[in-house]
């Protein structure tokens, strides 16, 4: 296979990230994959604490797949070891541990979502627990000899918890160990990774070099906040965007966010490159164009991306009819009252909210309605036999029989 010039090479790699670490050593890398026809390894860690992916975990793995796209080796490695230890990356506590099997059970629904993203006929998927279970105790020991307590303070969510006498356990610090000696089984030559890893990709570079190997380079990507333009995305804080969200529901949700986080969105949840970038800003700027039309347009560009062209005017259209125009969707799931139940009931169990505490919350908010009407009880009864649509927030609809 022939490899695109470097300069091309970098403009694409270099594409809405964070920084390059060391970005000489990153052009000497790809000159010499060029001259030598070979690709590099890129290396890319993902705990599968969580099984839920959203647009945030897409845009670390979207550069993954830029490197597929230029022809390199792509290695996608699921820590279902460090998982059980628990990343202690911006945490201010112990993180619990999981299970080898809750992690493997959680790995397995990661890969399946990032198929949307990656290309996985030439994705390569490794379990770090092949080589990190092997070890000894012996092996560990040799491991943690070659990093200094005082070098792992430097790390700020360790140094703010010794300075506030938060505890911290011995094993958090085998963490970015473990996460290094992935580099080092691999021989990666670039990993990928969120700003809040540079320590550990730090710690892999590190590693490789007291193994003898040369120094991987770091490629760090900037972290996408939610839709309420606060929060790190996180299904945990509600503001998230899945990547197996329904295209109507992507649409919906891109359309919340506010209009200074439609730059951001458009560089790192849909891919922009430098010259879309320039044109939303300006048109942002100018006075004229209303940011609800830009916002439309990353809408439409986000649903295509994960989705085509042709469900995503599909989407828009179904956000017109349902927000703008206030209609009821013309396809509703459908709830069959099989005995008088609280609405809230009805709502949670239906999955309109995540609990029955939400449900309450956005009824004390004059955010359901029954039929058009809004609904201001939370002891509310549906009776057995009436029908009802209760609308939930501006896009969630239930038919009740």
């Amino acid at each position: 296979m022939s490899f695109k010039s470097v300069d091309i090479q970098l403009e694409l790699i270099k594409r809405g990230i964070e920084e390059i670490i060391p970005e000489k050593e990153m052009v000497i890398k790809l000159e010499r994959s060029i001259k030598d026809n070979k690709p590099l390894i890129i290396k890319l860690g993902c705990d599968p604490s969580r099984p839920d992916l959203h647009i945030g975990h897409g845009v670390v793995l979207r550069k993954l797949r830029h490197f597929q796209d230029l022809g390199h080796r792509a290695i996608l490695v699921i820590g279902d070891f460090t998982a059980m230890i628990g990343d202690p990356s911006g945490r201010n506590k112990t993180r619990p541990n999981l299970t080898l099997e809750e992690t493997k059970a959680n790995a397995e629904s990661f890969v399946e979502q990032a198929k949307v993203i990656l290309d996985v006929d030439s994705l390569k998927i490794v379990y770090n627990s092949e080589w990190l279970n092997a070890m000894s105790f012996s092996d560990v020991v040799e491991l943690a000899s070659k990093y200094t307590v005082a070098r792992m303070l430097e790390r700020d969510d360790f140094t703010k918890r010794y300075q506030s006498e938060i505890p911290i356990s011995l094993h958090e610090f085998l963490y970015p160990l473990a996460q290094g000696m992935d580099s080092v089984e691999l021989k990666a030559d670039v990993e990928l990774g969120g700003t809040d890893q540079k320590f550990n990709l730090l710690v892999g570079r590190d590693l490789q070099r007291e193994y003898g190997q040369e120094p991987q380079c770091i490629i760090t990507m900037p972290l996408l906040e939610g839709t309420d333009g606060v929060e790190k995305m996180s299904k945990s804080y509600g503001n998230h965007i899945g990547l197996l969200d329904s295209p109507d529901d992507k649409y919906g949700k891109i359309m919340s966010i506010s209009d200074d986080m439609i730059v951001k969105y458009f560089r790192l949840a849909v891919d922009a490159d430098d010259e879309k970038i320039a044109d939303v800003e300006q048109k942002l700027s100018d006075g004229k164009t209303n940011p609800r039309d830009i916002k439309r347009e990353l809408a439409r560009a986000l649903v295509t991306l994960y989705h085509d062209k042709d469900t995503a005017l599909n989407a828009e259209r179904h956000f017109d009819h349902v927000v703008v125009n206030k209609n009821i969707p013309d396809e509703i799931d459908e709830y069959i009252l099989e005995k008088n139940q609280l609405l809230v009931d009805v709502i949670a169990t239906a999955g309109l909210t995540k609990s029955k505490g939400e449900a309450r919350r956005l009824i004390k908010q004059n955010a359901v309605k029954l039929d058009g009407k809004t609904c201001l009880d939370i002891n509310h009864v549906l009776n057995q036999g009436e029908e009802k649509v209760i609308k939930v927030g501006k896009r969630r609809f239930l038919k009740v029989k």
